[in-house]
């Protein structure tokens, strides 16, 4: 593991900023980061050796999620991988899912990769485990700002303040509580990467191990080329989940400068009631992490 580079592994709840982070160090010339991919706990659970292992571990990552298959979003043909994967030997999975990164990463002339998948909050000890150059990177966001962008999208667990403070808190405290086990853990605040972009990521490259490159301050330029990776996603019988275009709407604003401007918008787009009913639920950890509450219970 000695002469593996650092792997950055961004989580954090959805609509916490992960994307735009992902942009701002994939716009590092060194590093390339795909959208998201949500099979590395699935891999990791898959026992066997040999042949057979190499089959379910091609066919695992090609067709996840099973419901609506994500594997166009990475540009690479299942062929490539396959040879990749059975050059192995021995195969294991670590390797082959190196092997993934490596090859999306040679797609865009780059030495180095990482990931960013939110809901890997709940795997980070099986990711580390696995591959023990993941260095994580934790987002954390206003839990009143994700419920309210949260709950517009097409992805979001339901639209009740109580059911939204609940999956944030899960997400958030499932991360924490493995972060703080594992060996290279950090805690980035969106409000903080937002105002203050350029001494996070400068901070963030020290913790990976990457050389500063101001080109992560102008992510917003490469963006768009970067997200048209976005593709549909669709069901097993043909119907949409959700087109193109609607994935591009939700990232919209990281084809934008960082700005302060969607700091608090929970204040705009959440009742005073809709607050209280959130705070009742996640008032402490909201204060545990330095935001002030609005209601007092």
């Amino acid at each position: 593991m000695s002469n593996r580079s650092p792997m950055p592994v961004i989580v954090g709840a959805p609509r916490s900023g992960t994307t735009l982070l992902r942009l701002m160090l994939d716009a590092h010339p060194d590093l390339a980061i795909p959208p998201e991919t949500s099979f590395v706990a699935a891999v990791a659970a898959l026992d066997g050796r040999g042949d057979d292992l190499r089959s379910r571990f091609l066919d695992t990552i090609t067709a996840f999620p099973p419901a609506a298959p994500n594997w166009q979003d990475f540009g690479l043909p299942r062929e490539t991988l396959a040879e990749a994967v059975h050059a192995l030997e021995p195969f294991t999975v670590a390797d082959g899912l190196r092997s993934f990164y490596r090859l999306y990463a040679q797609r865009f002339g780059k030495s180095r990769w990482g990931e960013k998948t939110p809901d890997y909050s709940f795997h980070i000890g099986i990711i580390a485990a696995l591959l023990p150059e993941a260095r994580f990177v934790h987002l954390v966001r206003d839990g009143r700002d994700v419920a309210a962008s949260w709950r517009q999208q097409w992805f979001s667990p339901g639209h009740e303040p109580e059911v939204l403070a609940r999956a944030w808190m899960d997400r958030v405290e499932a991360a924490r509580s493995a972060g703080s086990a594992c060996a290279h853990y950090t805690e980035v605040l969106y409000e903080d990467l937002v105002s203050r972009p350029e001494p996070v990521l400068r901070r963030l490259c020290e913790f990976l191990e990457l050389p500063w490159s101001s080109q992560m301050l102008n992510h917003h330029e490469r963006a768009p080329a970067r997200l048209e990776e976005h593709r549909a996603r669709v069901s097993l019988d043909g119907s949409f989940v959700v087109s193109h275009a609607q994935r591009l709407h939700q990232q919209r604003r990281t084809m934008e400068q960082p700005g302060t401007g969607r700091i608090g918008s929970w204040r705009e787009s959440m009742s005073d009631e809709e607050v209280r009913r959130f705070e009742r639920i996640a008032g402490g950890l909201l204060c545990q992490l330095g935001y002030e509450l609005q209601s007092n219970g």
